[in-house]
């Protein structure tokens, strides 16, 4: 077979000698060190005088930050398929998405018999490895519903829970030589590896041959098979001077297809030589030789691992060739394996024509320029847990800046911190805490930083911070038109006015800048109450917050409450300091409200209140939301609250308090204006039921954004001066409206 197109990679097969355990762990560094892409190790339990590759695997993956790691290959017998799906999860989550699976039928069957495995005969052995198969791809498949149920002659699983799912595609290759094995191949798995040494002149072509005819049998595309193979120097395809070395590979990568090159040695010295030298001059050559022969365009796009059946399943109005290379690789069609785990955002359930994913603001301007070029709807996501929901969209192009989520002091003194728009409010969280430091920022740890901190920011600190925008001191921007500005109070302070509280309509943030506020500890109290009479308790509640101390922020959810259900009333009580004499003597008074049916209290890090989660959105909640800013919970308010619960027309309702430090803020000093409102009350409505026209009383003064799901009147949104000042900013910013998928501000005029 012809050139496969796909991008050229080299690693290295390292011996795992126990002699000298720290000499295969520096090796695997110096193959980093040297540009490798991959580093792999044999795998032979049976073996005493080698380390685990498992265990071996783990530590090198701690010990390095790019390369990823292989078992090369491992041995299947001894390693029980469910546990080592679960396990090569577990590695590549922790490893930000560096592991790949090497996969063998087994060999040396009587030191396998040895350590207690089974002794196979051939045809079992590959009967075994494709049942191993099938249970590590469903044990991944983490989105799809139901157990896991694989009833093999060899490998049994019968109701095993789903999950982990790993951090990216993991790439399973098997290490195969004879016609079933080849098959097998190129029916399930992604990647064939064989040893150099271990062919005949020929056997790679006829390999190719049945791999190709074997996938394009099982609807797959040939080209979504990656072809590799191991060299030991010396061998045929490494004969001579390393500087000889290019030329020789060249006939291998172009007319046998081979796309990873991994080079058996355990002499530094070769790998320092083999990636300075050997690779980059191969990667040119290979440039070169596609661009002669004309198959570096549209050959090359399409061999990007992607089945037959993903891409039939791109959409028309989408150029998914044209994608920027840099975007590429990690960019997301319907038909791939890790469309549904991003695919949609935490409410609802999306259906894009393609997510990008850039990790550089550098990325965001080509994903931004390309998206406007297709014509199709744009939705940018950070965290994706947005309750609005405008996240994701269907048919359209999703630029997911996930990848974006550094988080850095900038000056301890005056406690700056530069957090990526990607980031998650747990991770930023538990980044600060050995600073002593903080951000108030919502009250879950896997909300995005680019969603809340452009909306607002009503956390459990609110009372005593104010909001998150209330902190922003700079953001940088890419535009409409694919410009990087910087907007803080100096640089485009007309942009940084409205970006804090309508940010997602007149830019992609990439990063902020935050004054955070110094705390450690925090008292965090848990009170469940049943109050008989839900509107008198509300009055009283509300009351109660309006009295408390500044450092005390309570938010109350309260369910139930229908004909035959009592009301439940839950109240989170953050108290932002350690002194837990001064939190119980603000907190007890709430305790005479209502019977308590549980209480519970403890001093804790702030960053274990939002610890992350990083849970996938797979559309889960499926809930509709309205949103009201209320200035008191006055007896008409309450009362209407109740009776809205009492009718079962609302599922749950959530109070959180805004007052205090937030209301400090003058209501046009940024695009947010709700500075009279003590409390943001969100409502879900139950499915079916529609949004109850009796909230409209409670949402007259305004309605949070982030907490509204469906189009809104803007004039409940932002005050009338707001409006139009952000009217006149998008004429500067986004004349044509790019940004019209969060909330539909159109430019003036």
């Amino acid at each position: 077979m012809p050139d496969y197109g796909h991008d050229l990679q080299v690693g290295t097969f390292l011996t795992p000698s126990n002699a000298r355990p720290e000499a295969v762990v520096d090796l695997a560094v110096r193959s980093e060190q040297a540009g490798f892409d991959l580093v792999t190790f044999q795998d032979h339990p049976y073996q005493p005088s080698f380390l685990d590759t498992w265990t071996l695997l783990t530590w090198v993956a701690a010990r390095t930050s790019r390369v990823h790691v292989a078992g090369n290959v491992l041995n299947l017998p001894l390693r029980p398929p469910a546990v080592l799906a679960r396990a090569v999860a577990s590695l590549d989550l922790l490893s930000g998405g560096r592991a790949a699976l090497g996969l063998g039928a087994g060999a040396f069957w009587d030191g396998i018999a040895a350590m207690g495995g089974p002794r196979l005969s051939p045809g079992e052995g590959v009967t075994a490895l494709s049942e191993g198969i099938d249970v590590i791809r469903a044990l991944w498949d983490a989105s799809a519903t139901g157990v896991v149920r694989v009833e093999g002659d060899h490998h049994r699983v019968v109701g095993a829970k789903r999950g982990p799912a790993p951090a990216h595609d993991v790439p399973l290759w098997l290490g195969a030589y004879k016609p079933r094995m080849l098959r097998l191949v190129g029916t399930k798995a992604d990647g064939w590896l064989p040893s150099m040494g271990y062919l005949k002149p020929g056997d790679l072509a006829r390999g190719n041959a049945v791999i190709d005819e074997a996938a394009a049998a099982a609807g797959r595309d040939p080209r979504e098979v990656r072809r590799l193979l191991n060299l030991t120097p010396g061998g045929e395809g490494l004969l001579g001077d390393p500087g000889d070395w290019a030329d020789q590979l060249l006939g291998l990568a172009l007319d046998d297809g081979i796309g990873t090159f991994i080079l058996g040695t355990d002499d530094a010295r070769l790998i320092d030589r083999f990636g300075a030298e050997v690779a980059p001059a191969l990667r040119e050559m290979v440039a070169a030789e596609r661009a002669h022969r004309g198959s570096g365009g549209a050959d090359a796009a399409a061999a990007t691992g992607r089945s037959a059946r993903a891409l039939a399943a791109r959409l028309p109005d989408i150029d998914y060739d044209a994608v920027p290379p840099a975007l590429a690789a990690r960019a997301v069609e319907p038909g791939d394996r890790e469309y549904a785990q991003v695919r949609s955002s935490y409410v609802w359930r999306g259906a894009p024509g393609l997510v990008l994913r850039p990790t550089t603001p550098d990325e965001v301007t080509s994903a931004l320029a390309f998206a406007r070029r297709q014509g199709v709807p744009i939705a940018v996501r950070s965290g994706g847990h947005g309750i609005s929901g405008r996240s994701t969209n269907n048919g359209g192009i999703v630029i997911d800046v996930r990848g974006i989520d550094h988080v850095e002091v900038l000056d301890r003194e005056r406690r700056i911190v530069r957090v990526g728009a990607g980031a998650v409010w747990g991770d930023v969280a538990a980044a600060l805490a050995p600073h002593g430091l903080a951000i108030s920022s919502g009250d879950y740890g896997d909300v995005g930083v680019g969603g809340l901190a452009t909306a607002g920011g009503q956390g459990f600190l609110a009372r005593s911070y104010g909001l998150t925008i209330d902190h922003v001191v700079g953001a940088d921007v890419v535009l409409a038109d694919g410009r990087q500005v910087r907007a803080d109070a100096t640089e485009h302070p007309d942009l940084f006015w409205g970006l804090r509280g309508a940010g997602g309509n007149l830019g992609i943030v990439t990063s902020f800048d935050i004054e955070a506020t110094e705390l450690g500890d925090v008292v965090f109290a848990v009170l469940v109450q049943q109050p008989t009479d839900l509107a008198e308790f509300l009055v009283a509640w509300g009351d109660l917050v309006e009295r408390s101390p500044r450092e005390l922020t309570p938010f109350l959810t309260i369910a139930g409450g229908g004909p035959t259900q009592p009301a439940v009333a839950q109240a989170y009580h953050v108290w932002a300091g350690d002194d837990p004499d001064a939190a119980v003597a603000a907190i007890e008074p709430f305790l005479g409200l209502a019977p308590v049916a549980q209480q519970q209290a403890q001093l804790a890090p702030y960053a274990a209140v939002v610890a992350p989660h990083h849970n996938r959105h797979a559309g889960q909640a499926r809930m509709t939301s309205v949103s009201a800013m209320v200035d008191h919970l006055d007896p008409a308010t309450a009362g209407r609250v109740a009776s809205l619960v009492g009718s079962g027309r609302l599922q749950m309702v959530q109070v959180r308090s805004v007052g205090g430090a937030v209301n400090d803020v003058p209501a046009d000093a940024m695009a947010y204006g709700h500075r009279t409102a003590a409390f943001s009350l969100l409502g879900y409505v139950r499915a079916g039921a529609g949004a109850p026209n009796e909230w409209d009383a409670l949402a007259a003064q305004g309605v949070y954004l982030s907490f509204q799901t469906d189009d809104h009147d803007l004039a409940r949104v932002f005050p009338a001066d707001a409006l139009d000042r952000l009217r006149a900013l998008k004429s500067t910013y986004d004349p044509e409206n790019v940004f019209r998928a969060n909330v539909r501000i159109s430019p003036a005029g």
